[in-house]
């Protein structure tokens, strides 16, 4: 089997035995992994508590402690950890009742490095097999934003991030609404080394101060009203990988020194916990706004722009790449069709002249709408003019009123068109008459 490379991989062993524990560290060191020890149940949950591993060695007999119930502690504390039992001869018949109860495998000691370094390898990669389908899945329920450009603007955007995705500087994805910023976002990741690690999207405008922080660092249980049971946290969930930042500018300010000491120091404390925690975490964060106009304001705190924008790409907008609009919309339209099952196969010459000259004011997330919909109301092979809707309301064919409608479907079509014509999220609430926070679940809940 090819060996591990350095890196590959974070593993705790826990036994008793410092013997033990001395010639299994050495041994999968020599071969790059990374790896700690605990020689007991709470020292191994003191130590999931501060790091993520992939994979754990525990031996059944751990002095007093039931090997069995320290697999409980494991499996509830990480989950997603592969947990590989070590024991004796003796107690095999202990170690199935440890598969049974989720264990991955079992090693009888005494056994060879050579056994050590293969159980390892293989658990290993079997971790990064179910990450890497977890996020394919992910792929296959949306369409991608970001596919090659032929516009020039685009194409440096794209060659820059490209260029930058293999290092760990943090990036700052300034664009307007619906240009593609999380795509851009997800493709730097998974250009990165840290691809067959998590890439988790915090949606900042979505909470509060208070319930941010429980959502980006966790919480203990009895922490505040409500917390009735412990959460990890995003940083946690994205630990070795990647943290969007989505829509930065309106990360609440009170916060923001907290955000700003982990981008520094890589150091975090649950609510609730003075445990202070690491992360090894690299910050991708995005926004429509004028993040050099709101430090002056008093509304962004000027070391956190410097911390964030050690690279700023700028995305231009959809009017501003018109090489394009059509094979977006053809890409969309392949992707809809399959999920649909519609008749339609492509766009008629009219629309196909409509799509081009359109400005398109909401950009890509605008376009994969109005796709959408003709895809769904087309019964031809060629979607018509009419299909798109490209009427006086940009990208939405409006309802009118006492059009035989529920009231979900016309509160729907009446959010999507102030979204098309709006520049930000809260200029579009201000216009609806709701917060933010409101106008994200409606998004959410329609699907918008």
């Amino acid at each position: 089997m090819e060996q591990p490379t350095e890196g590959s991989g974070r593993i705790l062993l826990v036994d008793d035995e410092t013997a033990i524990l001395r010639t299994f560290r050495y041994c999968l060191e020599d071969s790059g992994y990374s790896v700690a020890t605990a020689s007991s149940g709470p020292q191994a949950e003191a130590l999931l508590q501060r790091q993520v591993f992939d994979l754990c060695f525990l031996d059944l007999r751990l002095g007093g402690e039931s090997g069995l119930e320290v697999l409980q502690l494991l499996r509830s504390q990480a989950p997603w950890m592969r947990v590989v039992i070590v024991t004796a001869l003796s107690a095999v018949d202990t170690a199935v009742d440890a598969m049974q109860a989720g264990a991955a495998d079992y090693l009888v000691k005494p056994c060879s490095p050579d056994q050590l370094r293969l159980a390892a390898a293989k658990q290993l990669e079997v971790r990064r097999l179910a990450a890497r389908l977890e996020a394919l899945e992910g792929e296959l329920h949306r369409p991608s934003d970001l596919p090659d450009s032929n516009s020039p603007a685009m194409m440096t955007v794209l060659e820059t991030a490209r260029q930058v995705a293999d290092t760990d500087a943090n990036i700052l994805i300034l664009g307007e609404s619906g240009t593609g910023k999380g795509e851009l976002a997800r493709s730097i990741h998974g250009w990165s080394r840290r691809a067959s690690k998590a890439f988790v999207t915090i949606n900042c405008p979505s909470l509060s101060a208070e319930l941010m922080e429980s959502e980006m660092f966790g919480h203990n249980r009895g922490a505040f009203t409500g917390a009735t049971q412990s959460t990890l946290g995003r940083v946690y969930q994205a630990d070795g990988g990647t943290l969007f930042l989505d829509e930065i500018g309106d990360f609440p300010l009170p916060l923001q020194p907290k955000l700003l000491r982990f981008i520094q120091d890589k150091e975090y404390e649950r609510v609730g916990d003075p445990v202070t925690r690491r992360a090894d975490v690299r910050i991708l964060a995005a926004t429509n706004l004028d993040l050099e106009e709101m430090t002056r304001d008093g509304r962004f705190r000027e070391d956190l722009l410097y911390r964030l924008n050690v690279i700023t790409l700028h995305l231009p907008p959809l009017r501003e790449r018109p090489e394009d609009v059509l094979p977006l919309a053809e890409r969309f339209l392949l992707f809809f069709i399959k999920n649909y099952g519609r008749p339609a196969r492509g766009f008629s010459e009219p629309a196909r002249q409509a799509l081009q000259n359109y400005r398109w004011p909401g950009n890509i997330r605008e376009l994969r709408n109005v796709v959408e919909r003709a895809s769904i109301i087309c019964q031809q092979e060629l979607i018509g003019l009419g299909h798109l809707g490209l009427g006086e309301q940009p990208g939405i064919s409006a309802p009118r009123v006492g059009t035989p409608l529920t009231l979900e479907e016309l509160e729907k079509a009446h959010i999507a068109a102030i979204l098309a014509t709006s520049d930000t999220l809260e200029q579009a609430a201000r216009t609806l008459g709701i917060d933010a926070s409101t106008l994200y679940r409606k998004r959410k809940q329609y699907g918008l």
